[in-house]
């Protein structure tokens, strides 16, 4: 295996801890909005674009065709937005288990981080600014060697979120990194693996402290399950260093 250069990393219920609360903002903003969707339905388009799962969900209960989904969408997902934010600027966001040791040994050895998101940029930069992980990103959204990550990607800033590779590819540009053999991606739900299947990173990684269990995940494109952050440090070292 060649030299690891980047380590993608999903932010909620990946990096920064999840108690099921976007899942709750989404049906609380679906049940203000007259859409049906079971809890089950929301847990299994988690990590997608959330305005491309309200897209899909409307177009389930209306029909592909009928004339008022945009609109529908338009007003579910501006419910969405309001409640999600109103929700991180007033609880916050703490780092999972482990995050912050996995990422001072990323980065202590050279290895960039980029965290990639279904959330779009508004509610990414709140999320970031909680955590103190901010203020050292640029207009592009990058950092230096020292910063705590290299570079944040949300999902509004490429055509096709998850589980297309796009997000990934982005910070592969962004961070000159040309061999996707050279990258390694970390994520808790079906979509963040399904997205690292397809942009053929050197190893696709589930975590399942997050949003999913290991059941949930098994059935998804993944070489290894972990059980949090902490165990990434030495299976990098164990499996792509040695």
């Amino acid at each position: 295996m060649q030299p690891i250069e980047l380590v993608v990393f999903d932010m909620a219920g990946t990096t920064v801890t999840d108690h099921h609360e976007v899942e709750r903002c989404f049906a609380e903003a679906a049940t203000q909005t007259g859409l049906s969707v079971t809890d089950e339905r929301i847990l299994a388009m988690q990590g997608l674009a959330k305005r491309y799962v309200f897209e899909t969900l409307w177009k389930e209960q209306l029909g592909d065709t009928h004339p008022d989904v945009q609109s529908q969408v338009d007003v579910s997902y501006a419910a969405f937005k309001d409640i999600l934010e109103h929700h991180y600027l007033t609880n916050g966001a703490t780092p999972t288990e482990g995050c912050l040791e996995t990422l001072a040994y990323l980065r202590e050895r050279g290895i960039a981080v980029a965290l990639t998101t279904g959330f779009y940029r508004v509610v990414t930069d709140i999320i970031l600014d909680k955590l103190g992980w901010l203020a050292d990103l640029d207009e592009q959204h990058r950092g230096g060697p020292s910063s705590i990550i290299q570079v944040s990607i949300a999902s509004d800033e490429v055509e096709r979120g998850r589980p297309y590779p796009q997000m990934i590819e982005r910070a592969m540009q962004l961070l000159n990194v040309t061999n996707p053999k050279a990258v390694v991606n970390i994520g808790d739900t079906p979509s963040d693996l399904l997205s690292g299947r397809a942009a053929g990173v050197a190893l696709n990684i589930g975590i399942t402290n997050g949003t999913h269990t290991a059941d949930q995940l098994d059935a998804y494109p993944h070489d290894l399950l972990i059980g949090s952050l902490r165990e990434l440090p030495a299976l990098i070292r164990q499996v792509v260093m040695d």
